[in-house]
């Protein structure tokens, strides 16, 4: 089959250091130009020096973050049963499978955007927004998610369902051209120099820049349609009890595990925003520095996801481990330096984006907190991306029971309550810390069960 050949080259036969460099690099720069461009707003309404408009900004990412409950059980859950059936020669399934998560994705996404409309009061109120913030936080959210929703699901989707073929790097391009949109958009709409509209400008030129990453995959779609499983043809929708099963039993715990990244955001927002605007500003920024490493960690391994669900399904199990090793052997050592040089230059980096002085001293004081666990977090998302290429969805969903309800959050409460203010800061690496551990453990038992090679992968 012709549009297969090269997909199951680079899946079968490419070296383990091409294959993983293939897939993951061109998701993490996604990834870092999706930071860059998630730091664009921050940086552009830092500039109007009103620390109203940032927070705004802030407390508008749990929302933000709560689209990637549905862009995990429809990208996540779709990508992974996509990988495994190409894994099994299976091609009918594979498109079957795609027009399912894209018809799912862009319904559920038109519904969050209408239901958060309806409900804007009591989620303001909700979110942390009071009297002082309530109204720029509004004029943000109207057009990052009450419009933008739909089009902001819907591309991170599509993304997924391309780099789950093997081609990360037009998942990739879509991903930056709407980002490198946002980028240029921004200053226009958000200064006094352009349309002056603070946040609400911010909101609007990221409304625009995913409507365009979403007519990039359109167009690719289109022109690659006879050499790509990837299908959005409504004829191809269908609700079979396996597809279903599937997708849902990966989606749905990493859409969980998202669902509850919200709500520790959420309890996080609340505690600082008792230290007033400045502290709220500050941890807006925080947050926004971490997601660089994060997002590489995170792009990493949802990268190397399509090899391994492929060599699990194919029965090259010998070579699944060998990919996982490989980007153990990456990952850490890359982030364990990112983590120094972040606590070392805490304070120039909170400057880049205020130069407000109280709020680099909340910011630097934070982050602190938050780097010592990004060696670690690269672990835990490696492990969790196994669980998802390999179809063990209920691993994935403990992990994030654990992470969150069990560690995470009461660690939130308890660091606050004897720390205030900075204690808050330290409870997601107490929460890393012990769930590396376990991934290092569970990783062991799957290899031990699955695997077929010896430990060392040269």
């Amino acid at each position: 089959m012709k549009k297969s050949s090269n997909k199951i080259q680079l899946f079968e036969n490419a070296p383990i250091a091409e294959a993983v460099a293939k897939l993951s690099v061109p998701m993490i720069f996604s990834s870092l130009v999706m930071v860059l461009y998630n730091m664009a707003d921050t940086y552009f309404v830092g500039m109007l020096n009103n620390p109203v408009e940032n927070a705004a900004v802030s407390l508008a990412a749990p929302v933000l973050l709560a689209f990637n409950a549905v862009n995990n059980l429809f990208g996540v859950g779709t990508s992974s049963m996509m990988s495994r059936a190409m894994g099994r020669k299976d091609y009918d399934t594979v498109s079957k499978s795609s027009a399912f998560g894209f018809y799912c994705s862009l319904i559920c996404g038109i519904a969050f955007g209408l239901l958060c409309a309806v409900l804007n009061r009591p989620l303001l109120l909700l979110i942390g927004a009071d009297a002082t913030t309530s109204a720029a936080t509004h004029g943000y959210m109207m057009w990052t998610v009450y419009f933008g929703a739909a089009p902001s699901i819907l591309n991170v989707v599509l993304a997924y369902l391309v780099r789950s073929e093997g081609a990360s790097m037009h998942a990739s391009i879509g991903t930056m051209s709407g980002c490198f949109l946002n980028i240029i958009l921004d200053p226009f709409f958000i200064l006094p120099w352009g349309l002056n509209m603070g946040a609400a400008g911010a909101g609007l030129a990221t409304f625009l820049s995913n409507c365009a990453a979403c007519l990039y995959f359109f167009v690719l779609l289109y022109v690659k349609r006879g050499d790509t499983f990837v299908c959005i043809d409504p004829r191809k929708f269908c609700l079979r009890r396996d597809i279903v099963r599937e997708v849902c039993g990966v989606g749905i715990p990493a859409s969980i595990q998202n669902l509850l990244n919200v709500t520790g955001m959420t309890i996080l927002n609340n505690f600082t925003a008792a230290y007033g605007a400045d502290a709220v500003a500050a941890m807006g920024i925080t947050y926004k520095i971490y997601m660089v490493p994060m997002q590489v960690a995170m792009g990493f391994s949802q990268g190397v996801m399509p090899l391994v669900s492929y060599t699990f399904a194919s029965g090259d199990r010998a070579r699944m481990k060998k990919a996982i090793l490989f980007s153990v052997k990456i990952i850490v050592p890359v982030l364990a330096a990112v983590s120094i040089i972040y606590y070392a230059g805490a304070e120039p980096l909170i400057g880049l984006f205020m130069k407000n002085q109280t709020i680099i001293m909340y910011g630097s004081a934070y982050l602190r907190g938050f780097c010592l666990g990004i060696t670690f977090l690269g672990i835990d998302f490696l492990a969790v991306g196994v669980f998802q290429a390999l179809g063990f969805g209920q691993y994935a969903l403990i992990f994030a029971v654990v992470r969150k309800i069990v560690l995470e959050i009461p660690a939130l409460f308890l660091l606050n309550y004897f720390f205030p203010p900075y204690g808050i800061a330290y409870a997601q690496f107490a929460a890393e810390l012990i769930l590396s551990v376990c991934a290092v453990i569970i990783l062991r038992r799957i290899f031990r069960k699955y695997g077929n090679a010896p430990w060392n992968i040269y």
